[in-house]
């Protein structure tokens, strides 16, 4: 821990300019160099998707060719997932917040971590490549056969996505080794924010989980490039394990993309319903049960597979076990706010979205569980609404919360509240005209991945797509007001929130070393039931009588 700690510190001798910037140490610029670089992505894959929904409106050709629709979907799916949402949280908030929150002055190892951004960066360069040598068509799972035998450019892109699955374990072992070694004097592992918890199950996932990604595609390209027939039938091999070894991966990522999203409601939900989380310790061991359960589940991806009817069960078994833990962080969140002083604040707006729809998405994903039905909406447009409501209606709602809650203390200035309440209002309403129409869709037969189809699913169609030119509209209107508030927000202090974590203890935007002096933690990150914030101050209800009139007297105010 010697050289992490000397690492820690040597970001004070960088040099100015640019290269302050690319050989920083400082583990929140390092946050912001993701923030920037991920972002670029979000736009190309949300263009994307609304040309493929433009494409849509109608059964014949408006836009693209049949060719091109199937690389534009391929993409969009590879770009949003692979760049975007798996290192979105972790990479950009949970950099950023994350040794705030446990009041260290860097993560453990700074050079590993700018290693990691620098990786993502390569990783993306060979996915930027493959969009201009015979874009990608296989959809973003790059099932074998066709992965193996397309001429479009599957290489490039899946050596890409092994790159990026580098960069995805060394932020998750930056993190393990972090919350393990650094946390400031007094807190223990049961006065440590959910966020980290959160984030601390997600790493594991992360060290434990990518390395099979990594295997499956350095396999593919091993056979195109070599023909080694491991997925060859011809040879001897089996597609099919392709689907298991992607699987094995690609369901614990959900819950990569997932569990940092949940921390982020657990921190949002106590803090605008100031009150104390109800089932704190519930809510940090469902986390790490999400974790372990979601390695055993790969196998519901694969109900029509030819896989025998016993492992059927059991994986159908076991996905409704997984739904467990998610179901009591919901349950927790809402009883939470039950009796609470809610402010409706759009952190707080983006947070209650985040309920309804991955409410929707949970029960329709122990739908899909079900043998019977899986059979039958398998391959249809009933799984895309479903995995939208998982991974944007859960995991990018989750991340909104995430951007306008810890946005103040990033730049040290407030955006524009009203114009954030409208975006938010303006992404729930497209989101469920896009998303819920697919549900019916799915229900009436419309398989998913075509470009052309009957005349009958055209209304829907054509309605799921004005949806989506809502959506692109709300995030045109955010991506305004939260550059807009960088440059001339109104400043704000330490603590805009009220809230109690660490993070809010130090300035805003925080200095180097993160604090003045190192923090000693004596009071839980939750605990609204005997302190409240006046100022940037501390107010204990059960203090001095001074302090039990002043928080008597706020307390009354904010029930008003």
């Amino acid at each position: 821990m010697t050289q992490a700690i000397s690492d820690s510190v040597s970001y004070l001798d960088e040099p100015k300019g640019i290269k302050s910037w690319l050989f920083t140490l400082d583990h929140k610029r390092i946050g912001i160099l993701y923030m920037w670089s991920i972002m670029v992505f979000f736009f190309i894959g949300g263009m994307m998707a609304l040309i493929v929904r433009t494409e849509l409106l109608a059964p014949e050709q408006i836009l693209v060719s049949a060719d091109a629709y199937n690389q534009l979907f391929t993409l969009h799916g590879a770009i949003m997932i692979f760049l975007f949402i798996i290192p979105g949280i972790p990479a950009i908030l949970g950099n950023y917040v994350l040794p705030l929150m446990i009041g260290a002055k860097d993560v453990a190892f700074p050079r590993l971590n700018l290693a990691s951004w620098y990786v993502y960066i390569i990783g993306s360069l060979f996915a930027i490549y493959s969009l201009f040598s015979g874009a990608v068509d296989t959809g973003w799972t790059f099932y074998t056969p066709y992965s193996t035998q397309t001429s479009t450019s599957v290489t490039a892109m899946t050596l890409g996505a092994f790159i990026l699955g580098f960069s995805s374990i060394f932020t998750g072992i930056n993190f393990i080794v972090t919350i393990h070694k650094l946390r400031a004097p007094g807190m223990t592992w049961f006065k440590m924010p959910l966020f980290v918890w959160a984030s601390y199950a997600t790493a594991v996932i992360q060290v434990l989980a990518t390395p099979v990604l990594g295997i499956t595609l350095l396999l593919l390209i091993f056979e195109r490039v070599f023909g080694i027939g491991i997925f060859d039938p011809a040879l001897g091999g089996d597609p099919v394990l392709y689907q298991h070894f992607f699987w094995f991966y690609s369901h614990p990522a959900v819950y990569i993309m997932i569990l940092p999203g949940m921390g982020i409601i657990s921190e949002v939900i106590t803090v605008f319903s100031r009150k104390k989380i109800f089932g704190y310790t519930a809510i940090a061991y469902s986390s790490l049960g999400i974790a372990l359960v979601s390695f055993l589940v790969w196998g519901h991806h694969m109900f029509t597979s030819g896989q025998s009817e016993l492992a059927a069960m059991i994986f159908s078994f076991l996905t409704f076990l997984v739904g467990i833990p998610s179901g009591i962080k919901m349950f927790n969140w809402v009883a939470t706010m039950y009796k609470g002083s809610i402010s409706f604040e759009s952190p707080m707006l983006y947070t209650l979205s985040f309920l309804f729809l991955f409410a929707i998405g949970g029960f329709t994903g122990i739908m899909l569980g079900a043998l019977s039905l899986d059979v039958h909406l398998h391959d249809t447009y009933f799984v895309v609404a479903h995995f939208h409501y998982v991974m944007m209606g859960g995991t990018v709602m989750a991340f909104l919360a995430g951007v306008h809650y810890w946005w103040p203390k990033i730049w040290g200035r407030m955006y524009n509240e009203k114009l954030a309440r409208i975006s938010a209002a303006l992404l729930f309403i497209g989101f469920n005209m896009t998303f819920f129409t697919q549900f019916i869709l799915g229900t009436k037969g419309m398989p998913r991945r075509y470009y052309s189809y009957l005349d009958q699913y055209q209304p829907l169609h054509a309605f799921s797509s004005y949806g989506s030119f809502i959506i692109g509209i709300a995030f045109f209107i955010m991506g305004y007001y939260l550059i807009h508030a960088i440059f001339k927000g109104q400043r704000v202090g330490k603590n805009p929130w009220g809230a109690l974590t660490l993070e809010w203890t130090t300035t805003s935007p925080p200095p180097p070393h993160n604090f003045e002096q190192t923090p000693v933690v004596t009071d839980g990150p939750y605990d609204y039931d005997r302190i409240m914030i006046v100022g940037d101050e501390r107010v204990y209800k059960d203090g001095p009588e001074e302090g039990k009139e002043i928080a008597k007297e706020v307390d009354s105010e904010s029930k008003k």
